[in-house]
């Protein structure tokens, strides 16, 4: 009867969850808030359908340990190495100065030093639950804002051991060589399960991979990620940081792909269940009964969150609407924060009434985040257009902002400079095309200005920033950051400044490229189109089908592809050429004849260029000085850049003959 009963759990769980996540759907409420009001209505202090809540927290824990451990796959060990600045340098601030914050604020009303820094240490932790499911959902993951709020994340979970260790020593039942053992146990295990990524984890995996059993594979997966939630757990450290170093062990192998396709049923199914089980902490008598107090609370509690971070950032001279952005994003209290008061409670250090006034406000802090953080990036870019929170940033600037040039004309803005900003400057550097990248990353900006780069520490919404890069003289703008918002709010003022400025942006997923192009964008290229083009590419090369023919496909899959992503009515601004009808079916290509090239030296009736490709030479640029029409006895020589016109798939195939000299 007892497996009834909670299978009769999960079906009234699911099933009310299910009615109200889609309801709130309908009016575009993200689906942690439905989870959480359906924890609210399900639990013993709402309508009282599951009185105990045990077995359900038990699989919430299961859905935070395979979320972390999901996150942890998408990192690197040395992507995470390169975040140390993010994860002790801002997190180690952020949290110290939140718990001195808090502490000083709790201590005016408590009159008590320990409880007041015991308050301090609940209110310094985030959800890392809530706040990477949202990022991760949004594709925000590595916008900057993202990382900051990750790095203060991860530190915060390592955080957690501390807390915990202190609230002995706070009661009067623990002392200084105990806290210092376990602190030294910690170390000792992350550093085991970081060295294993390297030596011991790919070996293992390599051998059940040649078993070629997927369940194997599987369990062996399944295995590493509880297995080291549950020894770092031992050790003292959190649930989540265990399952969030596993995952970062795996993803240093070849096998992280397979990892992920294996374990996300898992976690989508138990995820949900996280969410809800906090929903039901919530006393809707007390609520009630102590509303102004709890509103205070957690008034109080977003607004000092808040400070702390962005005085953190500040610190470390971030820009002052990435700073806001990541502040808001973390104004919540974190579900192990929960843990945490509840070991506080038994050792005497909170009254129960502090309890229920943090627990009630806690989770109405969770309720409002999808909303806080679905308005963070307005409101961020508002505030940090305000006069004097501008002249503070000014005063916290790298150097490197205050050497923006002024004069330039008809040159490429580059915003971000990652992998794709580097390869474009690189190769505009090649093709001798005079630029300048905006970068948000102030130890990139050095580096690379040490490099000669001429790159800028700036945030590109900011229209000052975008005028001292010359954007009303530039001939082209490219947007390639991860950071959906601050893509559109870019390409919306630079479209304003500038109406004749041609616009490239970078997105991530097909769906943005309508909001992109209404913006005022010229060209949008989205990653997951684009990386379908190279696949197919592959696999016909693969094949070996003549390279002609794979242009074709290339040029084909791509017409129809974008003509499907711009619907109707999207603003797309068309070159002169798109509105000719009449020159509909024909496209003009440029080729640059190379040393190696087969057709050096041969003419163009001895090649018969027009007969065997169908297109037509207009002309060739020699040494700076253009050959209109070339007669047929011109011969090619290298370094001639020839203009190529005609159909689509006889311009592939003479640029086919130009390189390769054959057909």
């Amino acid at each position: 009867m007892h497996e009834l009963v909670f299978l009769k759990s999960l079906v009234i769980i699911f099933g009310i969850s299910a009615v109200v996540v889609f309801a709130l759907h309908r009016i575009r409420i993200p689906s942690i808030v439905g989870f959480l009001l359906s924890g609210v209505l399900l639990g013993p202090h709402g309508l009282s359908f599951i009185k105990d809540i045990s077995m359900i927290q038990m699989f919430a824990e299961i859905g935070v340990i395979l979320l972390l451990f999901t996150i942890g796959l998408e990192f690197s060990l040395a992507k995470f190495l390169r975040m140390r600045l993010e994860v002790f340098g801002i997190g180690g601030l952020y949290v110290l100065i939140t718990v001195a914050l808090t502490a000083l604020v709790s201590y005016q009303w408590l009159k008590d030093t320990n409880t007041a820094v015991f308050a301090g240490f609940l209110v310094a932790l985030s959800s890392t639950a809530i706040v990477m499911k949202l990022l991760s959902d949004k594709g925000e993951l590595d916008a900057p804002h993202g990382r900051i709020g990750i790095g203060i994340l991860i530190f915060q979970d390592l955080c957690v051991v501390g807390f915990m260790l202190f609230i002995p020593l706070m009661s009067g039942g623990g002392g200084v060589y105990e806290l210092a053992l376990t602190f030294g146990k910690a170390v000792v295990i992350v550093a085991i399960v970081l060295l294993s990524s390297r030596w011991l984890v790919p070996g293992l995996l390599h051998q059940i991979v040649h078993t070629r059993s997927r369940e194997l594979f599987i369990i062996t997966v399944l295995i590493l990620c509880f297995g080291t939630a549950f020894i770092t757990s031992e050790f003292g450290l959190s649930l989540a940081l265990g399952a969030f170093l596993a995952g970062l062990v795996i993803s240093e192998s070849e096998y992280v792909h397979e990892a992920t396709s294996a374990i996300l049923p898992f976690k989508d199914s138990f995820n949900g269940l996280f969410f809800i089980s906090v929903g039901m902490l919530m006393n809707i008598s007390f609520f009630l009964n102590n509303m102004r107090l709890v509103l205070y609370f957690a008034g109080g509690i977003i607004l000092l969150k808040f400070i702390g971070g962005l005085f953190s950032m500040f610190l470390w001279r971030r820009a002052l609407r990435i700073s806001i952005q990541s502040s808001m994003n973390l104004a919540q209290v974190g579900e192990f924060s929960f843990v945490l008061a509840v070991a506080g409670l038994a050792a005497g250090v909170i009254s129960d009434d502090m309890y229920q006034a943090f627990l009630a406000a806690s989770v109405l802090t969770m309720l409002l985040t999808p909303f806080i953080m679905q308005v963070s990036p307005s409101v961020s870019r508002r505030l940090g257009s305000l006069g004097f929170l501008q002249r503070l940033a000014r005063a916290g600037d790298v150097p490197e902002s205050e050497g923006l040039p002024v004069k330039r004309k008809d040159h490429v803005i580059i915003i971000g400079f990652g992998l794709n900003g580097r390869n474009l400057a690189r190769v505009l550097k090649e093709a001798d095309i005079p630029y300048v990248v905006l970068e948000l990353n102030p130890d990139t900006v050095r580096d690379m200005r040490k490099h000669g780069e001429p790159i800028y520490y700036g945030d590109g919404t900011n229209v000052e920033v975008l005028h001292r890069l010359g954007v009303e003289t530039a001939g082209v703008l490219v947007v390639v950051i991860s950071d959906p918002a601050s893509s559109r709010n870019i390409v919306r003022t630079a479209r304003k400044q500038n109406p004749a400025l041609f616009i490239i942006a970078r997105t991530r997923y097909a769906a943005e490229v309508d909001d992109l192009l209404e913006l005022g964008a010229d060209e949008v290229i989205p990653e997951e189109f684009e990386t379908s083009l190279e696949i197919f590419s592959r696999v016909l090369s693969r094949y070996q089908r003549p390279k002609n023919e794979i242009f074709n496909f290339v040029d084909m899959i791509r017409e129809d592809g974008y003509r499907a992503l711009r619907q109707p009515g999207a603003a797309a601004r068309k070159p002169l050429l798109d509105k000719c009808t009449v020159l509909a079916n024909v496209a003009v290509e440029v080729f640059t004849v190379k040393e190696d090239s087969p057709v050096l030296g041969r003419s163009l009736a001895g090649l018969q260029f027009r007969t065997r490709t169908g297109a037509t030479i207009l002309a060739v640029e020699r040494n700076n000085r253009m050959n209109a029409s070339p007669d047929p006895e011109f011969r090619f020589e290298a370094g001639d850049i020839v203009f190529i016109t005609g159909k689509r798939e006889d311009i592939n195939r003479a640029l086919v003959y130009l390189s390769e000299g054959k057909i």
